[in-house]
């Protein structure tokens, strides 16, 4: 009897030891700014879902591909595409690419103001050349300027709306410039459109506006690759796609 008990004390010490190794593994994660409110809400689970800790930075929504293609080191990079200078550095898995959801557009106006079709890109375009003003991201700081400024070139208006755009930094100021009357209408990504001074028109068509995905790439620098795959299975599980959803991330791969 007594000989059982320390075998079966010596397994639950065998089994700590492998519990408190597993839970000491850090993975590193660096993920664009502009899906840092779903994130937010899904990352915490991680760690008790697996025993891995989580160090999550976030990174501008074009930034984190250059930081991709230096090799800065982290476990996991999520990346808005074209990452080609990523890809050709090397310092990334192309075989562990995973989208995680995707970045849609949308239009807003001030909260009570009239909402204008966006339902098909004609009646976008009519509603686009009718607003005095045009709230959007400067395509050389985020990646929604970047994604506005090519919807607005397919539909044919760029050259005719050029010159009522009104360009910011970040979506938050550019809902500040609608909230102040700066701008009438304002185009940026769906998910972060949730601000209080704000009503959603609805998303751009995606005829114009194609979603734009959300990847997670392990690092080819990676201190525990089977870690870095557990967070990518965590960040693409059922519940995590559920708080996607929620937050106004579009699913499919």
């Amino acid at each position: 009897m007594k000989r059982v008990i320390l075998s079966v004390a010596a397994v639950a010490i065998l089994f700590g030891i492998v519990a408190s190794g597993r839970a000491q593994t850090e993975v590193t994660l660096l993920a664009p700014n502009p899906i840092r409110g779903a994130l937010d809400k899904v990352a915490p689970g991680f760690e008790g879902k697996t025993g891995y800790k989580l160090k999550l930075t976030y990174g501008k929504g074009l930034g984190t591909r250059d930081q991709a293609a230096h090799g800065e080191m982290f476990d996991v990079f999520i990346i808005l595409p074209p990452y080609p200078e990523a890809l050709a550095s090397g310092n990334i898995d192309p075989k562990s690419a995973t989208t995680i959801a995707s970045l849609t557009l949308s239009l807003g106006v001030k909260k009570g103001a009239p909402k204008p079709d966006v339902s098909t890109p004609e009646a976008l375009k009519q509603a686009l050349l009718a607003a005095k003003t045009i709230g959007a991201v400067d395509p050389a700081q985020g990646s929604d300027g970047n994604a506005a400024h090519e919807a607005l070139v397919k539909l044919g208006i760029m050259d005719k709306v050029d010159s009522k755009m009104k360009l910011s930094a970040t979506s938050n100021v550019v809902a500040t410039m609608v909230a102040k009357d700066e701008a009438e209408v304002c185009i940026f990504w769906f998910n972060e459109m949730d601000k209080p001074t704000l009503d959603i028109v609805g998303r751009l068509p995606e005829q114009i506006s194609t979603p734009l995905k959300v990847v997670a790439f392990i690092s080819t620098h990676a201190k525990d690759a089977k870690a870095a795959q557990a967070l990518i299975d965590y960040l693409t599980s059922p519940e995590a796609e559920a708080s996607y959803q929620k937050d106004g991330l579009k699913l499919g791969r």
